[in-house]
């Protein structure tokens, strides 16, 4: 989900399993839309989203079922896609990513919109956390926490397990509205510590190689990325990248040390997964969108892996390894 990541990429078999539900419900099946930027191959979160529904009385098949759309990475895809789950006048719209809560948002005011996305108030999603008004609510990855200070200490990680490290690469989404804020963050976190940042745009799974290429001609010694669901979907890929050139990394979700990154400190996806399940359930019951509130991420973790840090000759300090939630070997 940790952050943008939503995200995603949960969106994909997520909602290709049947539901059960209580009898009084027996009689209705809701249509849930699903509209995502990413692929459907994706499956982060998807077990704790279901189960969650399932522990609210829920089951896909018997009370809910599912229109999923995705834009396979091409966002302007997204309002056509969108347009089509509001023609069908689905129950709940559950838009993962920014680009993909804008398009939901465009499409409908009447539809209530469930999303998972950064800057929500930033990009006009909703009035403010508190009091989204409107059709719309959800979770925003982003943690109540400054975001500065966020992106300081992972760079800051990252300094400690590599303390060679000089010039940090970030790729990021341009065409996210949401992505220029974290980039900005990084930006000022890595001059505070002493580190070159360099930014590396991205808008559709094409533009991956040459993304490669260019952190390859500038000696990026080291790697990050912001959670945007097009990159999350790209995880073993760059992971892979940065393996191949030996570069230590950190991001801001487990899902990328899980793929073979060197470190990850942010939120627990599957806990903002789980939570999305109750706002679907909320509102399933009666509740209305512009009652409940934004929520942020309450739960973070620092994860380490050791067979990655030995790849990359890194010998992770003992203080650090403490400090883990959880250690990868």
């Amino acid at each position: 989900m940790n952050r943008r990541a939503f995200l995603g990429t949960m969106t994909g078999s997520l909602l290709t399993a049947p539901l059960t539900a209580g009898a009084q419900q027996a009689a209705k099946v809701y249509r849930l839309g699903v509209l995502s930027l990413g692929s459907s191959s994706g499956d982060i979160g998807r077990e704790a989203f279901v189960q969650r529904l399932r522990e609210l009385g829920w089951s896909v098949g018997n009370n809910v079922m599912f229109e999923a759309r995705y834009a396979e990475g091409k966002v302007d895809r997204l309002p056509g896609l969108a347009a089509e789950l509001a023609q069908l006048k689905v129950s709940v719209i559950l838009a993962f990513g920014t680009p993909a809560s804008l398009a939901a948002k465009h499409s409908t005011a009447t539809i209530p919109i469930v999303v998972m996305a950064g800057d929500p108030v930033g990009t006009g999603l909703v009035t403010s956390l508190a009091r989204p008004g409107g059709n719309i609510t959800g979770l925003t990855p982003e943690a109540s926490v400054d975001l500065i200070q966020m992106a300081t200490k992972r760079l800051g990680l990252l300094k400690e397990a590599a303390p060679k490290t000089l010039r940090v690469g970030i790729l990021w989404n341009t065409a996210n509205p949401a992505e220029a804020r974290v980039r900005d963050a990084v930006l000022g976190s890595a001059r505070a510590l002493g580190l070159t940042l360099l930014p590396v745009e991205v808008q559709s799974t094409d533009d991956f190689s040459g993304a490669f290429a260019l952190l390859s001609r500038e000696h990026a010694d080291a790697l990050t990325a912001t959670e945007d669901l097009l990159i999350v979907e790209q995880r073993q890929l760059i992971v892979d990248f940065a393996l191949q050139n030996r570069l230590p990394t950190v991001f801001g979700g487990r899902v990328f040390v899980d793929a073979g990154g060197l470190m990850s400190y942010g939120t627990d996806w599957v806990d903002l997964l789980r939570r999305l399940a109750t706002f679907v359930d909320k509102i399933l019951r009666g509740a209305k969108p512009a009652d409940l509130p934004v929520e942020q991420p309450t739960k973070f973790e620092l994860v380490i892996n050791l067979k990655t840090a030995k790849a990359l000759g890194l010998t992770i300090p003992p203080s650090l390894l403490q400090r883990a939630d959880q250690v990868i070997e």
